[in-house]
């Protein structure tokens, strides 16, 4: 959606596109459809040509119908800086979703909807409905919303763990809100597994850490096992789907990379969250409103840092634990302001993202073993995971 919480960051400082227009579009050439096995009609003195199987106007065929677009309206305060009056007023976003049961359940992007007041949802065929949030997980930046009606194109979801690196793929999405219906976009998967990170609203420090769910110090939700395109996604794409040449769903749009560091802009980076990481999520939305993460309550920095060295880290590789949360899981477990993790369940940590992507995996209940350097000795401390508190 067209808001600023759609640019979102990267880590190791790459940024969202800031605005409309930053990102050249990419449009699939598609000569017109014919029946699967059969050859399209030609003009006369032409020969016919046969669509190969697995095809991006395939894919566009079985994807696009189900493929939304979801318009939200938020009340806002304004300050008038001429007069410093307050002045009421409502903010419009505009994002994606995609249809993928029959009950009218549509994933989207948390960030999408949050906040939303009014959320109304264009299907391509010209329908439009009421769209009713079900439930929301900013930890993951998934949201499911359902709407009512009949006879709703539904989307096949697929399976993310059988991509290879070089596959192709297509993006669907209400790209830059273009009237129209969705904008279609192809490429190939660029890379697997990645990790990326939103901001925080505020950036500040305290609690954040473990204790805020999957999020470091140091900014927003970490997100997990993340598809990387080259496929083009502009604001509004996100919340589509990106789907793979058998017209299944692997993805969700979400991020796309602006620059690699100031003045050097970046090309051809794109991110989807997989689909084999976000259906388990939009099961709990569905089942209960929310999604239910393992937490271990402490709020960390890579060591290394200025921190680890006013502490007399030396470096030593592994996460510095800044602050730990009275009460939570490290707190019972002994962990200590000053620590250095080197290790969880006996693999040792080689970034930042290694332990909360761990603990992203856990349950609520779930023991692991935690090695941790104090005062230059090393030790093993237990830890049960319990279940992230819920926030405002």
């Amino acid at each position: 959606m067209l808001r600023k919480s759609l640019w979102l960051g990267l880590i190791v400082s790459l940024l969202l596109v800031a605005a409309p227009g930053c990102a050249s579009l990419q449009a699939s050439q598609a000569a017109p459809a014919a029946p699967s096995g059969a050859s399209a009609a030609a003009p006369s003195g032409q020969a016919a040509v046969t669509r190969p199987d697995g095809s991006v106007h395939d894919v566009v065929e079985r994807v696009r119908p189900a493929v939304v677009q979801i318009v939200t309206q938020q009340g806002i305060t304004e300050i008038d800086p001429l007069f410093g009056v307050r002045r009421q007023g409502v903010q419009q976003g505009i994002g994606s979703g995609v249809i993928y049961d029959q009950q009218g359940h549509i994933l989207t992007n948390n960030h999408v909807v949050a906040n939303a007041d009014q959320m109304a949802v264009a299907l391509p065929d010209g329908r439009t409905f009421d769209g009713k949030l079900v439930g929301a997980d900013p930890d993951t930046d998934l949201a499911v919303i359902q709407i009512q009606g009949d006879n709703l194109p539904v989307a096949q979801l697929g399976h993310s763990s059988q991509l290879a690196v070089g596959d192709g793929v297509v993006a669907i999405g209400n790209a830059l809100g273009l009237p129209g219906g969705p904008t279609v976009t192809a490429g190939v998967v660029s890379a697997l597994g990645r990790v990326v990170q939103e901001p925080s609203d505020n950036q500040q420090g305290g609690i954040g850490g473990l204790s805020q769910g999957n999020q470091s110090s140091q900014g927003g939700a970490l997100l997990y096992d993340v598809i990387q395109t080259d496929a083009a996604i502009n604001p509004g794409n996100s919340g589509g789907p990106l789907a793979d040449l058998n017209g299944e769903v692997v993805g969700i749009n979400t991020l796309v990379a602006a620059q690699a560091e100031p003045g050097v802009p970046a090309q051809g980076i794109g991110f989807a969250i997989a689909i084999d990481a976000a259906q388990p999520i939009a099961a709990q939305l569905v089942q209960n409103g929310h999604a239910i993460h393992a937490y271990l309550g402490i709020a960390f920095q890579w060591a290394g840092g200025a921190s680890a060295r006013q502490l007399h880290a030396q470096n030593t590789q592994g996460v510095l634990v800044q602050q730990v949360q009275p009460g939570s899981p490290a707190a019972k477990a002994g962990l200590q302001r000053g620590d250095i993790i080197t290790a969880i369940n006996g693999k040792k940590l080689a970034s930042e993202t290694d332990l909360p992507a761990t603990i992203a995996k856990q349950k609520p209940g779930d023991s692991v073993q935690l090695s941790v350097v104090r005062n230059g000795q090393e030790q093993t401390l237990s830890a049960t995971l319990a279940q992230r508190p819920t926030t405002g």
